[in-house]
């Protein structure tokens, strides 16, 4: 008797065991990849799916799957309960059980699994819905790209709210919708564990050239979609808005679409390309009528004495990318014509041979806009109100072209 008690207990301790809930995982088949695995599984779309997959697998983004290896999904198995989705993971919200149910149905219709929950007692539950979502609406909690706004009418006419841009910024009135249909990527250079040019000897903060790079990048986003454009912002820090003190302070907290900045450079490098890449294919199935990737850079010389306007190089065998480059520096030429006349304005446009130009879908230009070692140059880059007008200059240079 005490050893059918015992048998008794050991099972449904492993009952129990046997249903807690765990990570759905798959093997990777050849030309599987991280992008179109979580495509499949309908979890491209959120963010922070995204980040958990990289975190369950210790992968970076730019990483390639091994052909035969399992990795665990940001999916989680549940045993259905037979009554109800909301008892069986312990939520109130209907909508948000319904958006589960949907999503059981989806994959179900995708041959991704074989029965319905509710005949095998197998519920999957994504990620996303129980930890990075509204529960009511569906929306992700925080949006990690700058199109993920939020609209809303006001007295004066349409407004967006962009998080990314900081308190004081991040009201956004759209002017007008004359930029329609247009997608910019905006990637400041660096970032994470490699600041870039840095000022050391005469710089009390060690001005650093990610962190000036990224300030420019945001306000010429915020130009780009007050006038209706669709901007990325490649490169983010979420603790750093548009700022409008002169020293920008030096961190290492910046992030490529959710993910983290790899200390290879080349990885770096592959990371932004594979991101601008796959938002391309996206809008260009939506029918984007002008996708532009600007990357922005500051130089360093060691000659301190050296002055250096803003240049502008473009792919070598891009026409596009020639006449934007064009484009940019007749608009920075005209500003300095206007602005500071009799100075004379010395930037060029020219090819290079560079990884970004190359392995960039959209129509690319690369832009180095000063020498962080000059006092002079460095004023362009200090002054609060310069940096909104390079931003402002570049909007206007990548606008008034037809490619």
């Amino acid at each position: 008797m005490r050893f059918i008690l015992s048998f008794t207990f050991l099972l449904l301790s492993l009952s129990i065991f046997a249903f807690e809930p765990y990570n759905f995982t798959v093997k990777a088949k050849k030309g599987d990849g991280i992008f179109s695995i979580l495509r499949k599984y309908q979890l491209l779309e959120h963010n922070c799916s995204k980040a958990r997959f990289l975190e369950l697998n210790n992968l970076e983004i730019t990483d390639h799957l091994i052909v035969g290896k399992s990795y665990k999904l940001p999916i989680k198995i549940y045993q259905y309960n037979g009554t109800s989705i909301r008892t069986t993971i312990g939520i109130e919200n209907f909508k948000q059980a319904l958006r589960i149910k949907d999503f059981n149905e989806l994959i179900l219709s995708k041959n991704l699994r074989k029965t319905k929950f509710t005949d095998s007692n197998i519920l999957w539950v994504p990620y996303h819905e129980l930890h990075c979502v509204n529960e009511e609406t569906g929306k992700e909690k925080k949006a990690e790209f700058v199109t993920a706004v939020t609209p809303s009418k006001s007295k004066k006419g349409l407004f967006k709210n962009v998080e990314l841009f900081g308190d004081k910024h991040k009201i956004v009135e759209i002017k007008d919708n004359s930029l329609r249909g247009e997608v910019y990527y905006l990637v400041s250079g660096h970032g994470g564990p490699d600041p870039g040019a840095m000022c050391t000897k005469e710089c009390s903060n060690s001005h650093c050239e990610d962190e000036y790079a990224y300030d420019i990048v945001l306000r010429l986003a915020r130009y780009l979609i007050s006038h209706g454009a669709t901007a990325h912002v490649i490169i983010q820090d979420q603790n750093d808005g548009i700022r409008d003190e002169p020293e920008l302070d030096c961190d290492k907290d910046e992030r490529c679409y959710g993910a983290k900045l790899p200390l290879s450079q080349k990885r770096r490098l592959r990371q932004r390309a594979e991101a601008i890449n796959n938002l391309y294919l996206k809008h260009k199935r939506q029918g984007a009528k002008k996708q532009v990737a600007i990357m922005i850079h500051i130089d360093s010389y060691t000659d301190k004495t050296k002055q250096q306007d803003a240049y502008f190089y473009h792919h070598k065998t891009s026409k596009s990318s020639k006449k934007i480059a064009v484009s940019l520096r007749n608009t920075f030429k005209k500003k300095y014509n206007i602005y500071q006349k009799n100075r004379g304005y010395k930037g060029f446009v020219k090819t290079r041979n560079l990884y970004m130009l190359n392995n960039t879908l959209p129509t690319s230009v690369y832009v180095e806009l000063a020498n962080i070692q000059n006092s002079f140059d460095r004023k362009r880059l200090v002054i609060p109100s310069n940096r909104e007008a390079l931003a402002k200059w570049m909007y206007e240079g990548l606008t008034d072209v037809q490619i």
